[in-house]
């Protein structure tokens, strides 16, 4: 399943932000500025690629219906984390939220391959900030550096997971299918709204970091516009053969 191969690239960034982290950790300044670029290109991702699909499939019922229940869901999954506390609440704050990505994942490729690619690259750099996040809080309370990345990769490996949950949704009628994808667009907008831009406001700013919000959106706006033109202007189909009449 080539859909299920590239979800394991957001575990590798998680390994490598948790290898980052216990190598150095990285400044306000600079975690602020991951959380500001990733910000703008899940929500051009959620923009691009999910709404049009969205709104192309024009039902008013399916899309009002999976559109209340992401937002049910992504604030009841809020409260929770509200109320948990200590390394095991973490992990599963952490978890559930990395396990609904990979639902949000699994969903965008039903809205076509190129969807599907632009969000894995968009989650990549979004699991990036988590891993060196979760590795930076697991460090307090766990002093084998070995024992910190494996609990981080083993979060991260819910993504695929959750990939592998939304398969069966390809099966559903069109119905369906438009109110999973009104779903996992309310959850990307919550992801960029209510997670990573309240959290990157929290450090230190400055008009360069906020910046990359917009830089963030725009170099996928741009990819995204760059993969389009490339299958309108692919190569031009060969000639038919001419022969001669017989003669």
């Amino acid at each position: 399943m080539a859909n299920l191969s590239i979800a394991f690239v957001p575990v590798l960034a998680v390994f490598l932000g948790a290898l980052w982290a216990l190598w150095q950790k990285p400044g306000a300044a600079v975690t602020s500025a991951i959380q500001h670029f990733a910000a703008g290109v899940v929500f051009a991702a959620a923009a691009v690629e999910i709404l049009p699909q969205v709104k192309a499939d024009g039902s008013i019922m399916a899309t009002a219906i999976g559109g209340i229940l992401g937002v049910v869901v992504m604030l009841g999954v809020k409260s929770l984390e509200e109320h948990w506390h200590g390394p095991v609440g973490m992990l599963a704050a952490v978890g559930i939220d990395i396990f609904v990505d990979g639902v949000v994942l699994g969903l965008a490729f039903l809205a076509g391959e190129k969807a599907g690619l632009l969000l894995a690259f968009a989650l990549t750099l979004e699991v990036l900030f988590l891993g060196l996040t979760l590795t930076q809080e697991l460090g307090e309370t766990y002093k084998s550096k070995i024992k910190v990345v494996a609990i981080a990769v083993a979060v991260a490996l819910l993504l695929p997971l959750g990939v592998v949950a939304s398969t069966p949704v390809a099966g559903l009628s069109h119905l369906w299918i438009t109110g999973f994808l009104s779903f996992g667009l309310m959850a990307l907008l919550y992801l960029v709204t209510e997670e990573l831009l309240v959290e990157a406001h929290e450090k230190p700013d400055s008009p360069m970091i906020s910046a990359l919000f917009f830089v963030g959106f725009l170099g996928l706006l741009l990819l995204e516009e760059y993969l389009a033109n490339g299958e309108t202007h692919g190569p031009a189909p060969a000639a038919p053969a001419i022969t001669a009449p017989a003669g």
